[in-house]
């Protein structure tokens, strides 16, 4: 398949620019919610960064992005799925999402969670993901991939 992008396994030494990639793509988001904080929003990907369930998206040999995969028990869970913001909107993030899922496929669903009303909602309902619920947090929302035990509950 022909591809604009692709992936690359993260390394340690990509922690700093991945705070700062969450930090920018995150932004609009956490200010709507009334939740700035650049320090939070940095910290908190730096202390859940784990290289080896991380990929970087590369375009023209340059990182634009980032995903990762937690697995656990019962569902893998989509993380740290940030692009600059520079180059959203061009079918990438779209395209990452379903590689990755179908790279990661096997009896466990998929889970992910999402600011209440972001605009990304829109990319995980297009690839499949449904709202399962809202966390009690207030502002996390849950979603699951279909077809899987995660969407039928």
């Amino acid at each position: 398949m022909d591809r604009a992008w692709r992936l690359r396994p993260a390394l340690s030494a990509d922690a700093e620019w991945l705070a700062d990639l969450k930090a920018r793509a995150m932004r609009p988001d956490l200010e709507r919610l009334g939740l700035w904080d650049e320090d939070w929003a940095r910290r908190r990907f730096l202390d859940t960064y784990v290289p080896a369930n991380t990929d970087i998206i590369e375009v023209d040999e340059m990182p634009v992005g980032v995903i990762a995969v937690r697995p656990e028990v019962d569902a893998q869970w989509i993380e740290h799925f940030y692009l600059d913001p520079a180059i959203q909107g061009q079918g990438i993030g779209s395209q990452v999402l379903r590689y990755v899922m179908d790279a990661h496929r096997d009896a466990r669903s998929f889970r992910l969670a999402i600011d209440r009303g972001s605009a990304a909602r829109w990319l995980y309902e297009r690839v499949g993901f449904v709202h399962l619920y809202d966390d009690t947090n207030g502002v996390d929302q849950i979603f699951g991939a279909p077809g899987t035990a995660a969407a039928r509950t």
